[in-house]
């Protein structure tokens, strides 16, 4: 037995998209609350639950105006209330998610430090430009391209913003910022929280703010990436508030490899608990998540074998808020879509790590379906076709790329029934619905014994019971460029998954008890059919 949260699988909800209970087309957490029977019944214990602070939107609620205060538009302090007592009620934890590199431009702190004068002023970085106030202080880059800093009139001074300039980042060179951190987490802990996913969190010291080294896309992340004023916050963090709660953490880190990986979440290094890392969706990618190029499964399992191998414990997804739907990426969207769905199921499920499943995924849901860029809401992906056209990348290029790749297509609303708005809403929703919601939602699969859904339920409920699964050593066995073959092994038993990625048949000679296969058949004959699976003890 490990600890709790090695136990459980971890269900994402993006408030915004996930169930609106009041008709104005934004998810809300009543509509959350009503909702908690439904995810109990697919077999989770922890809802990691995405920001619902105070906040203007300027990045869906990543840029936070008040940390101990809840967005209108989501409900009220007594919502949330309810939701913690609710969930816990139905055994079922709730991680927050915490953004402290930067705060919203709206938060009291950054008004009152735009004062030279202000008690404030050094709670954020400000600095004098150069030739004179001409240029920025120094020519690093953002993640959300462009210049990462912005001059404001009132201050005579730029600030520094990694991210969108509406998100100034925080100073953690002053003390009391870290103080403040602690009594957030302090807060939501006490009302609750079993602990938090940790937004951009290996970016949020910056050693120094000379000018980056050459770059195509970010520049000056030299000074800010992992460096070693970071790990004396987690640390910190960790020593002070954490070890005292039953809680616990794991941290989006941006760029990281494996090496950094270790420093951040190794048990005997007190830090994070796990770290998302993002290389096992970008085998067929050039540039992060844009640029595509040809998947290739053996590619694949080189990735997964050096993180399940490399980290003690693993923080294992396919899906979030910011990625594509898996399906549209490693999967079929059409003859195969609901095939391919349970073989990414099975290959989600039978990693060694925490597995987080994010909403929709367990019905399959699709990326979106829009024309053109006017559609999309979010930040990024406007940037980023602005920036492939200054490229000169042709329109139609560049707006397949960003269809493929963008944010967007996590976001789409929940599709829960065939009923207008999808059972989301009776509103106009926040973001168009997926048109394909009559084919693919909640409500006809939960019922139906061959459907994805039901497929995640049993693979959940199938991990669950197998010691192995969850905690023996995974062992890659064979791959190629289409099909992939691993070992899971601990306590005398040796488990064998094969996945074909393929829409054709592919024959990998194997022997042993079929266990789980998502065609349902019980006897493997040495041919993997088109997108199957299969679980066997050999």
């Amino acid at each position: 037995m490990g600890k709790w949260w090695q136990e459980e699988v971890v269900y994402q909800i993006y408030p915004r998209s996930f169930q609106d209970s009041n008709g104005d087309g934004i998810g809300d957490i009543p509509g959350i609350i009503s909702r908690l029977d439904e995810i109990k019944a697919l077999g989770v214990g922890i809802i990691w639950l995405s920001p619902v602070y105070k906040s203007p939107d300027a990045d869906n609620g990543y840029d936070i105006s008040d940390y101990m205060d809840i967005n209108p538009k989501f409900g009220t302090m007594a919502d949330m209330e309810r939701l913690f007592k609710e969930a816990k009620a139905r055994g079922i934890r709730i991680i927050m998610d915490l953004v402290i590199n930067h705060t919203s431009d709206e938060h009291k702190w950054f008004q009152e430090s735009r004062d030279k004068d202000s008690p404030y002023r050094d709670y954020y970085i400000w600095r004098p430009g150069r030739m004179g106030g001409k240029l920025p202080p120094n020519n690093w880059t953002g993640f959300f391209m462009g210049s990462t800093w912005e001059y404001d009139e009132k201050s005579g001074e730029y600030y520094l913003h990694l991210f969108d300039k509406k998100q100034p980042d925080l100073n953690y060179h002053n003390p009391k910022v870290l103080n403040e951190v602690k009594e957030i987490l302090r807060f939501w802990l006490d009302k609750g929280a079993a602990g938090f996913r940790c937004d951009v969190i290996n970016v949020i010291y910056k050693t120094s703010l000379k000018d980056g080294k050459p770059a195509v896309a970010i520049r000056g992340l030299e000074h800010y990436k992992s460096q070693e004023g970071n790990h004396r916050i987690l640390k910190e963090l960790r020593k002070d508030v954490l070890s005292k709660y039953d809680c616990f953490t794991v941290g989006e880190t941006v760029m990281v490899d494996l090496d950094e990986a270790k420093l951040l979440c190794e048990p005997e290094r007190e830090e994070l608990d796990m770290v998302f890392y993002f290389d096992h969706l970008e085998v067929d990618r050039r540039v992060a998540r844009y640029v595509p190029k040809k998947f290739k499964a053996k590619k694949l399992l080189e990735v997964l074998a050096k993180w399940q191998r490399g980290l003690s414990w693993n923080a294992v997804y396919l899906e979030n808020h910011d990625q594509p739907r898996i399906v549209s990426h490693y999967g079929d969207e059409g003859k195969y879509w609901a095939r391919s769905a349970k073989m990414l199921a099975t290959l989600l499920l039978t990693l060694k790590g925490t597995p987080y499943i994010y909403q929709g995924q367990e019905i399959g849901m699709t990326n979106f379906d829009y024309p053109d860029m006017s559609s999309l809401d979010d930040v990024e992906s406007k940037n980023v076709y602005k920036l492939m056209r200054k490229l000169q990348i042709p329109a139609k290029t560049a707006w397949d790329w960003i269809r493929m790749s963008s944010r967007d297509n996590a976001r789409t609303p929940m599709q829960w029934s065939q009923e207008e708005g999808a059972g989301f809403t009776t509103g106009t929703p926040w973001l168009p619905i997926n048109g394909n919601y009559k084919e693919i939602n909640y409500q006809d699969q939960h019922e139906v014994n061959g459907s994805v859904y039901r497929f995640y339920q049993r693979m959940i409920a199938f991990r669950a019971g197998n010691e192995t699964l969850k905690y023996g050593e995974f062992v890659p066995l064979f791959g190629d460029d289409d099909t992939i073959v691993y070992a899971r092994e601990g306590g005398g038993e040796h488990l064998v998954v094969a996945l074909n990625f393929s829409p054709e048949q592919k024959e990998i000679p194997l022997e042993g008890e079929v266990l789980i296969s998502n065609t349902g058949r019980s006897e493997y004959d040495g041919k993997l059919g088109p997108y199957e699976s299969i679980v066997m003890r050999h």
